[in-house]
């Protein structure tokens, strides 16, 4: 089966722990899809805490990593770092499935509530948030800066696990 040929099938893609071997693939994917983005090390330096989870949506089919979950625990509380899908997966269910995969997990460490931010201009994002039940909790003006020089505000949500 050449790339060409592989069907977008969400069933054939798995959630798989990510560690340190895995920090490369992320690297690349977050690079895709975010200005500015984290690089290989960071996402080592990361991915090596002992307070990270961090899972990837791996397509069996095209052997390639084609989402990401990175999170952070700290006492009973998690965060969801930064969340990523490649542009031709968006909308298929793996944003969720990333997002309530981080939230299990992070329950069972025994976290009673996962923190994100987004910026308000997010909208695919936003949505998916409040589809898998975060609520805003307050908002940081301007926080996002942007190239053609109008900030965005950050929404802070959080979801009771």
């Amino acid at each position: 089966m050449t790339a060409a040929t592989v069907s977008k099938d969400p069933k054939y893609v798995s959630l798989l722990w990510a560690g340190l071997d895995r920090a490369a693939e992320v690297a690349k994917l977050h690079g895709l899809l975010f200005d500015p983005p984290w690089d290989e090390t960071g996402l080592r330096n990361l991915l090596d805490h002992p307070a990270s989870t961090a899972f990837v949506a791996f397509d069996g089919q095209s052997k390639e990593v084609v989402g990401f979950v990175l999170g952070q625990l700290a006492a009973d509380e998690a965060e969801v770092l930064s969340i990523g899908v490649a542009p031709e997966w968006q909308r298929t269910g793996l944003g969720r499935r990333l997002v309530k995969g981080l939230a299990t997990a992070v329950k069972r460490a025994e976290a009673r509530r996962l923190f994100l931010e987004v910026a308000d201009d997010n909208a695919a994002a936003l949505a998916l948030y409040r589809a898998t039940g975060f609520v805003e909790t307050g908002r940081r003006n301007g926080y996002y800066q942007r190239k053609n020089g109008k900030p965005a505000d950050a929404v802070t949500m959080s979801l009771d696990l």
